[in-house]
């Protein structure tokens, strides 16, 4: 039975995407107003049942459909150039290496740590640690490939770690970074093992044969057993350790499951680079293949210069059901798709769903994917978003309804409650629910200053109602409550607003920008170019930016809500260095510190030559 006629016999009527209760929740809501303003909005859906642990999602797929593609990575030598593991074969080594870590007797609350990128193998020992209830931490692999051999971060990450076993896929990288680690831990290499001294291959961990053991390690284990340690962004450069358990990532998965409920009735297909170190790319989309029993092909593309070549040519190969990526890896994407009409047609072929991360996508990309899929097929393709973060495992609300632009983050899902209350001139959000996290491992104090009285953990961001008459509206993201500022006027600049309306007047050249001017008489933007702005001619650049500039004073409104100079930026921002948040958006406090000289060239007496006036 195909999905469309599934749709249509449950509803009666032929079937619509967006007003079929059997593919999406329909858009409700429930507000209930407490004392001085302050509101909570909630789902009037009840969360469902969900799963004990991860691992009963692998158990459920390698019983029931163990023949079917789980996993898959890029391999020039396997049929079809890529290496794909079914589900039964997946079961099989995560049995294997499940005994292995049984084997070693391992320190028992020392975690597996992974310090390399998404793989099989890397995959294969995420989920043998967690089948007998070893918490694994995957750390982002750039820490390990600092230039000048600096491993000061990585060395202070495995020192608050303290794993019990460190993976990564090859010596020859990974290695060095481990030689004066201030650790005493098993390691294991998938190539180049022989060259470490002590490590082990992950061959050997594969060739283990299981016994009861794993399946009586597997039957103890809680929903409030510890599953993952993820690191949050690090904007004060020391970044926590956050606990997620079982209960959180299964009663998340569920909340997406009662909200896109066509995942049910579709085995979701995804072509995904998103990283693991993240809960984006490690949580959302991982999970949601493990628990609808789907296909994910591991992408090692990125969205950076001749690495997005790489994603687009998997796109050739494997057409996904639903897309995940973060604003930047669209623009990269967008001029050859906009060029190649028999590439986008593949794309956008069998899309259900195109997911943007947080709230920073430009709305001039939103359109030009819209005009693409509108020139290679009739049904519109469903542009959508939520929001959450590591704390958080990490959705909190889903905007299951078709949206005209970006900016809304839609409602809170099944389970989930935002409370909102005034703060600054703005509405911050507060988040409680059973995907929400227990703490900080090692760190009493941030746990406890992360929630309020009432159980809500404090996520530090800020919202308001579209519309206010009508709660199930959806919520608007409006930045971070601390990264308002104001200038020596007395006058506050709304940093979310003004950042995207500043991307748009720049497109297509801003890839992103951070505002400054905190206790300063004028705004200034640090940009963040485009990789079609990098190819211009520098007085060109120049012209245009200083051209959009102008456009955005002419447009009124005051000193707060323009910049009246620009500074271009030679790079990227920096995910390894925390300069991109686990929410896909600008991490606008590090990245000032980062930058604080460019920020000096901004104001700088006599004028910095680099610097753009409006």
């Amino acid at each position: 039975m195909t999905l469309q006629s599934t749709a249509a016999e449950a509803s009666g009527r032929p079937a619509d995407f967006f007003s079929n209760e059997a593919l999406l929740a329909p858009r409700r809501c429930v507000r209930e107003d407490l004392a001085a303003g302050v509101f909570v909005l909630r789902s009037p859906e009840t969360l469902q049942p969900y799963e004990r642990c991860v691992g009963e999602w692998l158990e459920r797929w390698a019983r029931e459909t163990p023949q079917a593609p789980a996993f898959a990575e890029p391999d020039a030598g396997a049929p079809g150039g890529w290496r794909v593991l079914a589900w039964g074969a997946l079961r099989r080594q995560v049995g294997a290496v499940a005994q292995a870590l049984l084997n070693m007797n391992l320190a028992p609350e020392g975690p597996v740590v992974v310090l390399s990128d998404n793989s099989l193998d890397h995959l294969v020992l995420l989920l043998a640690g967690m089948h007998i209830g070893r918490a694994v931490c995957t750390v982002s692999s750039g820490y390990c490939r600092l230039a000048a051999g600096d491993f000061s971060r990585i060395h202070g990450i495995l020192e608050t770690l303290q794993p019990a076993l460190v993976y990564a896929s090859d010596a020859a990288t990974y290695g060095p970074a481990l030689v004066q680690a201030p650790i005493q831990a098993r390691v294991v290499f998938t190539q180049g093992a022989a060259a470490h001294a002590g490590a082990a291959p992950f061959s050997d961990l594969l060739a283990t044969a299981e016994t009861a053991a794993v399946m009586q390690a597997f039957a103890a284990i809680t929903p409030d057993t510890h599953a993952k340690y993820l690191l949050t962004s690090g904007s004060t450069g020391h970044p926590k350790v956050v606990i997620n358990t079982h209960r959180m990532l299964c009663a998340n998965q569920q909340m997406l499951a009662q909200t896109l409920r066509f995942l049910t009735l579709e085995k979701p297909v995804l072509l995904d680079w998103l990283p693991w170190s993240h809960t984006f790319g490690g949580n959302h989309n991982t999970n949601m293949v493990l628990k609808h029993g789907g296909t994910m092909y591991i992408d090692d593309g990125r969205p950076m210069p001749r690495l997005v070549d790489k994603t687009l040519q998997h796109l050739r190969e494997v057409q996904p059901t639903v897309y995940f990526n973060v604003p930047k890896g669209y623009d990269m994407m967008l001029p050859v798709l906009e060029a190649d009409a028999e590439l986008a047609r593949s794309f956008f072929s069998r899309l259900r769903m195109v997911f943007y991360s947080g709230a920073g996508m430009p709305e001039t990309t939103w359109k030009r994917l819209e005009a693409v899929a509108a020139s290679v097929r009739e049904e519109p393709v469903w542009f959508t978003t939520s929001w959450g973060s590591t704390e958080t495992s990490p959705a909190i609300t889903f905007a299951n309804w078709r949206l005209d632009r970006p900016g809304v983050i839609g409602n809170p899902m099944p389970g989930a409650e935002v409370k909102f209350l005034p703060n600054g001139g703005k509405q911050e959000m507060r988040i409680r629910g059973p995907h929400i996290f227990p703490g900080y491992r090692g760190n009493p104090e941030a746990t406890a200053a992360a929630f309020d009285e009432q159980g809500f953990y404090c996520i530090g961001d800020a919202g308001y109602l579209q519309d206010e008459a009508d709660p199930a509206s959806g919520i608007v993201f409006n930045g971070r409550v601390a990264e308002d500022f104001k200038l020596t006027s007395g006058t506050w600049v709304s940093v979310g607003t003004l950042r995207l309306k500043v991307v748009a007047a720049l497109a297509p050249l801003a890839q992103d920008v951070v505002l400054t001017g905190h206790d300063r008489h004028e705004i200034g933007a640090l940009v963040f170019l485009t990789e079609a702005a990098r190819a211009l001619p520098a007085d060109e650049l120049r012209q245009r930016v200083q051209a959009g500039l102008r456009a955005l004073k002419a447009e009124g409104g005051g000193s707060s809500q323009v910049p009246a100079c620009a500074l271009l930026l030679p790079d990227a921002p920096s995910m390894a260095a925390g300069e991109i948040t686990d929410k896909g958006y600008l991490n606008q406090r590090l990245t000032l510190q980062r930058r604080a000289a460019e920020v000096q060239a901004l104001y700088a007496t006599p004028a910095d030559p680099r610097v753009i006036r409006g």
